[in-house]
């Protein structure tokens, strides 16, 4: 069973962090206080708001596929390179004329017209810089793996959360979470790295996505690989399915009496943080549409199975059923499971990772999420986007951990963006012939960044003004893709 358990650890005055933890609030939230209050500064002069494209998407959908995947044994292969370059696989055409991709994603290739493909991702961070790639930071060599360094820069999700807190991107519901994480928070289950880019930064952990926990049996050791359909997602709440009124009320008492125990919580930051989480908990437990989406009995056994029975799977059916009850922002990551350089990562035994687990799952998953999404009208106003923070390289490494993979490359990668306005059945920029380099518009994460931020109606030259009077600017750089608006 892997589910996320609170420690026994006792706060003073008595009331221990288990009591605490089962009173459903801070089971959603932490007592790591914000490093300093924010507000927004724009420059209406340098504003993307008269470009195309502008607010079109209403919802975003983000797959992070942690660790990062091979162009080329994706979506960019090489047929024609010598085989120490192209590796074992071969490619296969798309329903795009003239646009190939790796034979093992045969219901991708099926959906590229609903996408727009880009081939020219480059960046100069060749390490995991998942903090760059998911909030512009650039100063991501020296604090990638320390998830709560002050200097650390919010999540584009928690950017979103923070502006709709504020009422300047439109209404925050009552009781409905604005940004939500699936499967569980980041780095949870890796060992020994703990990698940065999905929390709230320098906003504090208020601002940190919603995370769910997954409750179920993994019958081969790690659940991206497979899970049982008797697998659920839930919001570390006891049975968050199922409250009743009293159950509610009782959860209140406790912390009125922790509150009374801690008054001068409050005067600190961290009490902010906590305060804002507590209503926030308490709302949402109140609020059945969100818990409903939870429930993945309610879908269709044969479309769960057609996302496939794993956990990268059944989190992509969440999160539609999530966007569709009002969630503002999805999050699914692919994470790392158990040692570094597990799932994505393919240090070692790249070929057979890439064949028997990692392509098909991704596949199924990614092929369906569009359909589904497609056939419900969600791709109107959902801005979706599969990301990760690198490619791989293109000469295979030989390690003594198993047979050879690929290592590290920023130089040249891919990645995939559908919904809210972006063209369907484009290819955006050009590799060299053995996906070493970009040959054609070579775009940075950073232009992503400022392209998801124009898209959501979000100003992307504006700046968080971080106390003491430090300005932060949403993205240090960047500019907006104009390739991927409509």
């Amino acid at each position: 069973m892997l589910q996320i358990l609170g420690s026994k650890q006792r706060f003073a005055g008595g009331v221990s962090r288990r009591a605490v933890l089962q009173s459903g609030a801070l089971g959603m939230c932490g007592l790591t206080g914000l490093h300093g209050s924010a507000e927004v500064r724009g420059d209406s002069e340098s504003s993307t708001a008269g470009l195309p494209g502008f607010g079109r998407a209403k919802r975003c959908l983000v797959l992070y596929i942690y660790g990062a995947w091979s162009q080329l044994d994706t979506f960019d292969p090489k047929p024609d390179a010598p085989v120490e370059i192209r590796g074992e696989f071969n490619s296969i055409e798309s329903c795009q004329s003239g646009v190939r991709v790796c034979e093992h994603l045969p219901r991708s290739a099926r959906v590229l017209d609903r996408c727009t493909l880009v081939r020219s991702m480059s960046h100069p961070w060749n390490i995991h810089s998942a903090s760059y790639t998911l909030t512009g930071n650039p100063d991501t060599e020296r604090i990638e793996g320390r998830q709560r360094h002050p200097d650390q820069w919010p999540y584009l999700g928690s950017v979103v959360d923070y502006l709709t807190s504020r009422g300047d991107f439109g209404p925050q519901i009552r009781g409905m979470p604005t940004s939500v994480l699936l499967p569980w928070r980041q780095s949870l289950f890796a060992r020994p790295n703990k990698r940065s880019g999905t929390f709230g930064g320098f906003l504090g952990t208020a601002f940190d996505p919603l995370c769910t926990e997954f409750r179920g049996e993994a019958p081969l050791g790690d659940p991206f690989r497979a899970i049982t359909p008797d697998g659920r997602f839930a919001f570390g709440v006891g049975d968050s399915t199922d409250i009743s009124l009293d159950s509610l009320n009782r959860r209140r008492s406790l912390l009125s009496q922790f509150e009374e125990q801690r008054a001068d919580l409050h005067r600190t930051a961290a009490g902010d943080s906590y305060s804002r989480q507590r209503q926030l908990a308490l709302d949402f437990l109140t609020r059945p549409a969100v818990l409903d989406a939870l429930r993945l009995e309610h879908e269709s056994p044969q479309l769960r199975e057609d996302y496939g029975m794993t956990l990268f799977g059944q989190a992509c059916v969440t999160a539609r059923r999530l966007l569709e009850s009002g969630v503002k922002f999805v999050t699914v990551v692919w994470d790392e499971f158990g040692q570094t350089d597990e799932s994505w990562d393919t240090h070692y035994d790249h070929h057979s990772r890439m064949k028997d687990f990692l392509l098909p799952a991704f596949d199924r998953a990614f092929s369906t999420l569009l359909t589904d999404m497609d056939r419900r009208g969600l791709l109107e106003d959902t801005l979706v986007m599969c990301l990760s923070e690198h490619g791989r390289t293109p000469r295979f490494d030989i390690t003594a951990a198993g047979a050879p993979g690929r290592g590290h490359w920023s130089r040249a990668y891919s990645q995939l963006f559908a919904g809210a306005g972006i063209p369907r059945g484009k290819v955006l920029g050009a590799s060299d012939a053995t996906a070493s380099d970009v040959t054609d518009r070579p775009i940075d994460p950073k232009d992503i960044l400022c392209t998801a931020y124009h898209l959501l109606g979000i100003d992307p030259r504006q700046e968080l003004l971080v106390s003491p009077g430090r300005p932060a600017p949403l993205v240090a750089g960047g500019t907006v893709v104009r390739e991927l608006l409509e």
